[in-house]
C-alpha cells in the first residue's frame, strides 16, 4: 500500500499535473505520482491545496486528518467510496455470530502477544516472565468459553494487565520504561510509540475496510457508534503485537529512537516529535514491506492485511464461516 506520510510540520502539498509536490516554503522535498497513491495521511499542522484534495478524490485516494500524536479526527472521502452495499448484512449479523468472531480475535490477540514475549524471553528471560506467558496462554483457552461480549472485554483487560509489563521489562534502553498501558495521553515514550504506531495501522485498515465495502463502524467486539469505527479496532487487535509491538522493541533495543532527542512532553503526555514521527514512520513502511512466512506463502504483511479483511467479508456475505485471525507462531 503506498501512502504519504506528510509529517513534517508546516509543509504543504500541490498539485503539478500528475504529481503530488510536497513544498517547505518554496523548496521542493518530493515529489510523489498520483497514479500510484491509495492514501493521504496528514499529521498535525501540514497543508493541502483544494486542487490537490479534488485530484485525489478524483482518484479515489482517501485523506485522513491526525493530531501529531496519530488520532484520526476525521478523512475525506470520495462520495462513491461512502456508499457501503454490505452495511446491512453487517447490522443483520447475529449475536451468536458476533460472540464467537469477538471470541477469535481475542484469543488470537492474547496468543500473539504470548508468542512475542517468547521470543523476546528466549533472549532475555525474567523472573516474571514464564507466569505472563502461562496465563496468557490461559486467558487465550478461556476466551473461548466467554458467555458475552461484556465478559470477553474482562478477559482480554486481564490479558493486557500481565502482557504490558512484561512487554516493558523487554526494553533494554535507559528511558525507555512499560510498566503499564497510557493512552490519552499516553505519558511516556514507550507508550507514546505504541499509541502513535496504533494509530497509523488503524488508519492503514480502515482504508482496507473501505476498499472492501465494508461499514467500517459495525464490529463484533468493541461498541460500535457514530464517533468510534469498531470494526477497525476489531481487526487491529490481531495484529497489535506482531506489528507494532515488535516494530517499538526493535526501535528501542536497536536505539534507532532516542528517548530525549525524538520525543516531546506538553500537559501532561509525551509525544513522537518530527524526527521521531519520521524514524518510525520509516521503519513501519519497512516493515510492513518486509516478506513473512505464512500458511500462503512468503508475502508482505501488507498482503496479510488485505488478506484478512477480505476473509471477514466473505464471512460476512457467508456466515456459516468462522473468521479466522491472523497467528504469529
Amino acid at each position: 500500500m503506498r501512502t504519504l506520510y506528510l509529517s513534517q510540520q508546516g509543509c504543504w502539498v500541490t498539485l503539478k499535473q500528475e504529481l503530488l509536490q510536497v513544498l517547505s516554503g518554496r523548496q521542493e522535498l518530493y515529489t510523489v505520482p498520483l497514479p500510484s497513491l491509495d492514501q493521504v495521511l496528514i499529521f498535525g499542522h501540514a497543508q493541502m491545496t483544494t486542487q490537490a484534495i479534488h485530484a485525489c478524490l478524483h482518484r479515489n485516494i482517501p485523506i485522513a486528518y491526525l493530531s501529531r500524536m496519530g488520532y484520526c479526527y476525521g478523512r475525506i472521502m470520495p462520495l462513491a467510496r461512502g456508499y457501503r452495499r454490505l452495511a446491512q448484512r453487517q447490522q443483520a449479523l447475529p449475536e451468536p455470530w458476533r460472540l464467537q468472531t469477538a471470541q477469535q480475535i481475542v484469543r488470537a490477540k492474547l496468543l500473539n502477544s504470548r508468542v512475542l514475549l517468547m521470543r523476546q524471553l528466549r533472549e532475555t528471560p525474567t523472573e516474571s516472565g514464564a507466569l505472563a506467558v502461562q496465563s496468557l496462554g490461559y486467558l487465550a483457552a478461556q476466551a473461548l468459553q466467554a458467555q458475552s461480549r461484556e465478559q470477553l472485554r474482562g478477559i482480554e483487560g486481564a490479558g493486557a494487565a500481565m502482557y504490558f509489563p512484561e512487554l516493558g521489562n523487554c526494553l533494554r534502553q535507559q528511558g525507555f520504561v512499560l510498566l503499564t498501558r497510557t493512552r490519552r495521553p499516553p505519558t511516556n515514550p514507550a507508550n507514546a510509540l505504541l499509541s502513535f504506531g496504533y494509530s497509523v495501522l488503524w488508519n492503514h485498515l480502515f482504508n482496507l475496510i473501505e476498499l472492501q465495502d465494508l461499514h467500517p463502524y459495525e464490529g463484533c467486539f468493541h461498541e460500535s457508534s457514530t464517533k468510534h469505527a469498531a470494526l477497525v479496532s476489531d481487526l487491529l487487535e490481531e495484529f497489535r503485537a506482531p506489528i507494532i509491538d515488535s516494530l517499538m522493541l526493535g526501535l528501542v533495543n536497536r536505539r534507532i529512537l532516542d528517548p530525549e532527542a525524538d520525543f516531546y512532553y506538553e500537559k501532561g503526555g509525551c509525544f513522537l516529535n518530527e524526527s521521531g514521527r519520521k524514524k518510525f514512520l520509516q521503519s513501519f513502511v519497512t516493515r510492513m514491506s518486509a516478506k513473512i512466512n505464512t500458511s500462503d506463502g512468503t508475502q508482505p504483511f501488507w498482503d496479510v492485511l488485505t488478506q484478512q479483511v477480505r476473509q471477514y467479508k466473505q464471512c460476512v456475505i457467508n456466515p456459516e464461516q468462522v473468521y479466522q485471525p491472523y497467528q504469529i507462531r
